[in-house]
C-alpha cells in the first residue's frame, strides 16, 4: 500500500484530529511550563505570550477547524473531498509551521514567513475554491458566504498577531473569527443533536441567525472600533445569543453531558461577551486574561473534545455514542474550565498552580482522546464504505 493510500489520509478530519489531539495534550502543558520559567524557549524575536497565542489558535485551534471544515465542506456541496496526496501535503506544512515558531529566532525572515503561511494559506485556498467552484451544489450556499468572508481574514489575522506591534489586534481578530465559526456550526449541529437526540425543535428564525451572525461578523473587528461602539456591540450580541438560548430547551440539554457541553460553550460565547463588553465601560478587576480564556476553555475546551468524539466515531462507520470514558473526558475539561477561569478569582495567590493544573486537565483529556481515538483514525471504516 503506498503512503497516500493509507486509511489516516481518507478524508481531512482523520489527519488533523490526531494532530488536535496531540497538539491539545501538548501545547498547554509547554505553556505552563514556559510561563513558570521550567522551560526556557529558544531566543526568538516573538514573545511567550505570542507563541501561546499562536500555537493555541493556530496549532491546536486550526487542527480542529481545518479537519472540520475539510470534511464538512465535501458533505455540504457533495463532492469526494481531498484526499491523499493533499491532506499528505497539508499535515506536512502544518508539522513545519510548528517547527517554525520555535525556531523562529533561527529563520531568516524569508523563511520564517514561507513557514508560518504555508499551512493556513494553502488550506484556505483549498477550502475557498471547494466553497466557491461547487456553490450551486452546496446545501449551506447562504450561510456559507460568512465562511467566504471569514477564511482569508484568518491570514491577515494571524500576521498581525506574529508582528508585536499588532498583537493585539491579531488575537483579537483571530477570537473573533473562531467566535464567528463556532457560533455557525453551534446553530447547525445544535439543531440536528436536539431533533434527533431528543425530537425537539429549537428556536432557529432566519432574520434573528442571520443578525447574529452579522453581528459577530463585525466584532472580528472590534479592535478597530471607538472603545463604545465596540462595547455596545459585543453587549448587543449577548443579548441576542442569550434570548436566543432560552428558547433552545437548555434545561433538556443538560440532561445528557454529551449535549450539555456544547449548550455550555455557547454559554461561555455569551460570558466572553458580557465580560468584554462591560469591561469596556467600567474599570472591572480580574486575574488574568478572563474573557480570553472563557472562550478558549469554556467554548474551544468544551465543544472540541466532544467534537472530535462524534466525527470520530460517525465518520468512521461506528454508532455515536458516547460511554463512560467519553464522558469523563468532558467532565475533566469541566474540571480545567473551573481551575484555570474560576479558581483564580477567588484564590489569585495560588495562580501558577491553576494554570498547571488546567494543562494537566488539557494533558489528560486530550491524551485519552488521542489514546482512544488516533488508532480508529488510522483505521478503514467498520461499515466498509470507502470514506
Amino acid at each position: 500500500m503506498r503512503l497516500s493510500e493509507h486509511p489516516l489520509w481518507l478524508v481531512g478530519f482523520r489527519p488533523f484530529f490526531a494532530l488536535a489531539c496531540l497538539s491539545g495534550m501538548s501545547l498547554p502543558l509547554v505553556w505552563a511550563l514556559l510561563f513558570t520559567g521550567v522551560v526556557t524557549p529558544p531566543p526568538s524575536p516573538l514573545s511567550p505570550n505570542q507563541w501561546h497565542a499562536h500555537e493555541m489558535f493556530y496549532g491546536f485551534g486550526w487542527a480542529v477547524l481545518g479537519g472540520f471544515l475539510l470534511t464538512s465542506t465535501k458533505n455540504w456541496v457533495n463532492i469526494r473531498g481531498y484526499h491523499g496526496t493533499p491532506l499528505i501535503v497539508l499535515v506536512a506544512a502544518w508539522l513545519l509551521e510548528r517547527l517554525g515558531m520555535w525556531y523562529a529566532g533561527h529563520l531568516p525572515p524569508p523563511l520564517f514567513v514561507v513557514a508560518s503561511n504555508l499551512f493556513l494559506g494553502s488550506i484556505v485556498l483549498m477550502l475557498l475554491r471547494t466553497l466557491i467552484a461547487h456553490r450551486q451544489d452546496d446545501s449551506y450556499r447562504v450561510d456559507n458566504r460568512f465562511f467566504l468572508v471569514a477564511l482569508p481574514l484568518f491570514i491577515v489575522a494571524k500576521n498581525l498577531l506574529l508582528d508585536a506591534d499588532t498583537f493585539a489586534n491579531g488575537w483579537s481578530m483571530t477570537l473573533g473569527l473562531f467566535r464567528l465559526a463556532f457560533l455557525v456550526m453551534l446553530e447547525r449541529t445544535l439543531s440536528q443533536f436536539m431533533k434527533g437526540v431528543f425530537q425537539v425543535t429549537i428556536l432557529r428564525k432566519p432574520p434573528l441567525d442571520n443578525a447574529i451572525k452579522l453581528l459577530a461578523l463585525a466584532l472580528v473587528f472590534e479592535s478597530f472600533l471607538p472603545t463604545p461602539l465596540a462595547g455596545a456591540v459585543e453587549l448587543t450580541l449577548a443579548s441576542a445569543l442569550l434570548g436566543r438560548f432560552v428558547f433552545w430547551k437548555p434545561l433538556l440539554a443538560m440532561t445528557r453531558i454529551d449535549i450539555g457541553v456544547m449548550h455550555l460553550g455557547y454559554l461561555a460565547i455569551v460570558g466572553q461577551l458580557l465580560l468584554d463588553g462591560f469591561g469596556r465601560f467600567a474599570d472591572l478587576h480580574w486575574i488574568g486574561t478572563l474573557p480570553v480564556h472563557v472562550f478558549t476553555f469554556g467554548t474551544m475546551g468544551l465543544i472540541i473534545p466532544a467534537m472530535i468524539v462524534r466525527i470520530a466515531n460517525g465518520h468512521t462507520g461506528r454508532k455515536v455514542v458516547f460511554d463512560r470514558l467519553d464522558k469523563l473526558l468532558l467532565k475533566i475539561m469541566i474540571a480545567g474550565f473551573v481551575l484555570r477561569v474560576v479558581a483564580p478569582q477567588f484564590w489569585p495567590e495560588a495562580y501558577t498552580a491553576w494554570v498547571h493544573a488546567a494543562a494537566a486537565c488539557w494533558f489528560a483529556t486530550f491524551g485519552l482522546l488521542g489514546w482512544r481515538y488516533i488508532p480508529r483514525l488510522m483505521q478503514p471504516r467498520v461499515d466498509g464504505k470507502v470514506h
